[in-house]
């Protein structure tokens, strides 16, 4: 038996009986650079307590084999103690220490310690990445969040290599037996969780700074920086920025949070092939290197980069400092991460547009999410890990920060920090729930926020909020007679009807002199139930708009009211402000989304307004979203057209586009991913690709040119040689991802065949190659990929079993048969994949909840394209 899926009562059981004191952890990956070595050694030595002795608890490892276990001074058989993953330790003292000695293994899925050969240079390069439970991949230990101990790592590794881990290097000795290998050793960390500690190992390129800064109450503090990048991204790592971006959200949270920063030195280190966008590692902070931007990048690219390292350095207090008991309240950590990041680049940075892309783009995901039937409370019901790895989601991070910053609307921003100061102060290397964060903000606010709590943080689901205006006068520009806000919330796990509380604004926009759409007027109001009267507003002229949720406080789907809806469809461009044309975006959006109205209607105003829309983050999000409404949205019979007119709108815009500029990149982008179902401009890709073409300002670099090479392919007009002729041009991890996903691309029966099977039955595709061969085989016409939908139902349960949990879920989530239309007069639920699927759920009722929660979500996802098909204009 694995044990791998810890469950929430074991771990409380064992945390009942047990308490750790500290981790002595010695890693030897010294034959790392050797493909043919598939492990490494690991030690672990631990120290602990239990309540009563005489009792048994037990040790979390995955790796190849256990050589030896070790309790106070005792050997342990290990044939009888291993089972599994765990390490069953009999006949506890009060005071124990236990040393397990075994062989980890490297992995290619990013989970444990990665071992990625760059293949620009052949270069190998180490880094670990835990969370939710995968610190057990590479060190014997107690793997959960409210097991706290002290850690003291050391590694032995090639003596050319950097080697960091959280706390700083305290020595380092070339072995007399191999001046050609190093042991590093590094400080005792303060108490954390296992799934935060880390290493990362490998001939990386290092920068260095400092900070030093000074709280109010006269501390000093001074801490060391550093930086680290693949060496072969050098010359494209802008360390100056990041060290620049770094000092300003030290000096931004140290003084907000009013709690010196408390884990001595901070390292960032941008490495490859990585799950996530980072991960707040205390002293050595993980992201993805995709953040190194060896092409060109938008600014608003720059901004979520700098929003990503907020979020994570705002993870040293909310998460590391303090840290949540078990996952069920992992949003303690993330929505105020989330939150927190997006606050300090309004606050510590120069740009002005976070709040505007968090509404767009953040709080679309949350969007999504939360209409999903596997949606959840914020503070979720987790039984086991595998319900804790599909969590890192759209509720526990956009949903949590929406109704964060809907908190500080209600209780006030003073308050909300007085109550995290406080909560730091009282918590600090501890673990806690929901309780102890209402019990420092009821606290701090005066104000009993357990039924908030409840009806906010404990409920699942969306609100839905229109505006009813009457006119007095027959004409749209009489007075307003009455106004209301209607509030519409079913939780979708329970059934129950579920109106929240919001605290929002109401905005009143009219035409200008310069014929500019600018707000004359807001009315702020407390909504409850399902209907608010608003008699302020009663006698006033009718505006031109009416914009429920005026500067995204609170969190809710908005309905525009008719002649609103008439006024943005009009007239979108014309809205001065950069929040309320954001807010008008996501309003056309979830009408298309939901079937409210046609897609092509959303890409027609999409083709009117785009060209004018000056946010960059905003323009990229709405082109995003019209790919999508056109090939997801569109019905069959009304597809092409609706493409190739957009696709040459597109083409249009791009040589009309200021040269150099986001929006001309924006432009060319949109350009080749339309181009992948529309072969009519392929010769001005071709172009571009070979310089036959000339676009001024137009940076055709790497990312650019395999984006091309993906749309011509999938029209067979890319060959075999033509595609590796490109790779030896482009020896990066990019390149070589960008290339996987080209060649499974074309559209041919052969080569969808060898894809599905590299996928599904091969092993020996990284995670990063794994998601571009998947992206490559579903770019493809119906009829090729119609032959894969039984094989898909027919292997998951092997998947599953066979595959790490994030393998598993790229492969089901990547191939589940998406792809589909709608038939003229057919009904969206008696589709046959929907009801292949249908079938399946019910046939495997007691296949895993995390893999079915995938397959449940793509069905919706699915369904919700199909009823978006059968949508007709009103």
């Amino acid at each position: 038996m694995s044990h791998e899926n810890l469950h929430r009562d074991d771990a409380a059981g064992r945390s009942a009986l047990i308490s750790t004191a500290s981790y002595d952890v010695s890693l030897d990956v010294r034959q790392a650079g050797n493909p043919d070595v598939a492990g490494y050694t690991t030690r672990s030595v631990i120290t602990f307590t239990a309540a009563e002795t005489g009792r048994s608890t037990f040790l979390d490892f995955i790796g190849s084999g256990v050589h030896s276990v070790f309790l106070n001074g005792k050997g342990l058989p290990v044939e009888d103690v291993v089972d599994g993953s765990r390490i069953r330790l009999d006949n506890l003292q009060l005071e124990n220490q236990v040393t397990v000695t075994g062989t980890a293994l490297y992995s290619r899925s990013g989970e444990g310690m990665h071992r990625f050969v760059d293949p620009a240079d052949g270069q190998t390069y180490l880094y670990t990445q835990y969370e939710p439970a995968d610190a057990r991949r590479v060190f014997a230990n107690f793997e959960q969040p409210d097991l706290k101990a002290t850690y003291t790592f050391h590694l032995m590794a090639p003596a050319s290599w950097q080697v960091a881990s959280n706390g700083t290097e305290t020595g380092r000795t070339l072995l007399t037996s191999d001046p050609a290998t190093a042991r590093w050793d590094f400080a005792t960390t303060l108490p954390m969780s296992t799934y935060i500690t880390t290493v990362m190992a490998g001939p990386y390129f290092k920068a260095e700074d400092r900070w030093q800064g000074t709280l109010e109450d006269g501390t000093n503090l001074d801490v060391p920086l550093a930086l680290y990048c693949r060496a072969s991204m050098s010359e494209s790592f802008d360390a100056a920025e990041l060290f620049r971006l770094t000092k300003a959200g030290l000096d931004f949270f140290n003084r907000l949070f009013d709690y010196p920063y408390p884990w001595g030195k901070y390292d960032q280190a941008f490495v490859p092939e990585y799950n996530l966008g980072a991960m707040e590692n205390p002293g050595l902070v993980t992201f993805t290197e995709s953040y190194v931007f060896t092409s060109r990048a938008t600014d608003a690219q720059y901004q979520a980069r700098a929003n990503t390292l907020m979020h994570e350095m705002a993870h040293m207090w909310f998460g590391d400092l303090v840290t949540m008991q078990w996952w069920d309240d992992l949003w303690l950590k993330e929505s105020f991460a989330d939150y927190m990041g997006t606050l300090a680049v309004d606050r510590a940075t120069d740009w002005d547009t976070a709040w505007v892309n968090f509404a767009n783009k953040r709080k679309a995901w949350a969007y999504v999410q939360d209409q999903l039937p596997t949606t959840h409370p914020i503070v979720a019901d987790i039984p086991d890990l595998e319900a804790a790895k599909q969590n890192f989601d759209g509720i526990t991070y956009a949903k949590g920060a929406s109704v964060l910053k809907q908190l500080v609307a209600y209780v006030g921003f003073d308050a909300f920090i007085a109550g995290s100061r406080e909560y730091f102060r009282k918590h600090a290397y501890g673990n806690t729930t929901l309780a102890d964060l209402l019990e420092a903000l009821s606290s701090a606010s005066g104000r009993d926020l357990a039924e908030w709590a409840r009806q906010w943080l404990q409920t699942s689901g969306i609100s839905t909020l229109a505006l009813e205006a009457a006119t007095e006068a027959a004409d749209d520009g009489g007075a307003l007679g009455s106004v209301a806000i209607v509030q519409e919330s079913t939780d979708p796990v329970t059934g129950r009807e579920e109106l929240r509380p919001h605290t929002l604004r109401v905005g009143l926009y009219d035409f200008d002199g310069d014929g500019a759409l600018v707000r004359t007027g807001s009315v702020d109001t407390d909504v409850a139930g399902a209907r608010t009267e608003l008699p302020q507003l009663a006698g006033r002229r009718r505006p031109a708009l009416l914009l429920v949720n005026d500067d995204d406080l609170t969190y809710a789907k908005v309905r525009l009211d008719p002649v609103s809806e008439a006024t943005v469809l009009a007239h979108l461009d014309k809205i001065a402000d950069p929040m309320a044309r954001a807010l008008c975006w996501t309003a056309l959006w979830n009408s298309a989304r939901d079937g409210e109205a046609p897609a092509e209607r959303y890409v027609a105003a999409v083709a009117a307004f785009a060209p004018s829309e000056t946010g960059i983050g905003v323009l990229l999000n709405i082109l995003d979203n019209a790919c999508t409404a056109v090939e997801r949205y569109t019905p069959a019979s009304r597809r092409d057209a609706v493409r190739t007119s957009f696709l040459g709108m597109a083409a249009v815009e791009l040589r009309r586009a200021e040269p150099g500029s986001d929006q001309q990149l924006a432009w060319a982008r949109t350009l080749g991913t339309l181009s992948r179902h529309d072969a009519s401009l392929l010769p001005l890709l071709r172009g571009l690709l070979d310089g036959s073409e000339e676009m001024p300002g137009l940076a055709v670099d790497s990312e650019l040119r395999w984006h091309f090479w993906h749309a011509l392919a999938a029209h067979g007009q890319a060959t075999v040689e033509e595609l590796d002729a490109e790779l030896a041009t482009d020896t990066t991890a990019s390149g070589r991802a960008g290339h996987a996903t080209a060649a499974a691309a074309r559209p041919e029966a052969d080569v969808k065949a060898a894809a599905w099977a590299e996928a599904v039955q091969g092993t020996s595709l990284s995670n990063q190659l794994l998601t571009a061969t998947i992206s490559g085989f579903g770019t493809a016409p119906a009829a090729l990929l119609e032959p894969y939908v039984e094989p898909y139902f027919d292997c998951l349960r092997e998947v599953w079993d066979s595959r790490s949990i994030e393998i598993a879920s790229r492969i089901v989530r990547g191939l589940f048969p998406s792809a589909q239309d709608l038939a003229k007069g057919g009904a969206p639920r008696t589709h046959p994949v929907v009801r292949r699927t249908d079938a399946w759920l019910e046939a495997n009722a007691d296949a895993p909840r995390a893999l079915r929660r995938i397959i449940v979500e793509q069905r919706d996802h699915l369904l919700r394209a199909l009823t978006a098909q059968a949508a007709v204009d009103h």
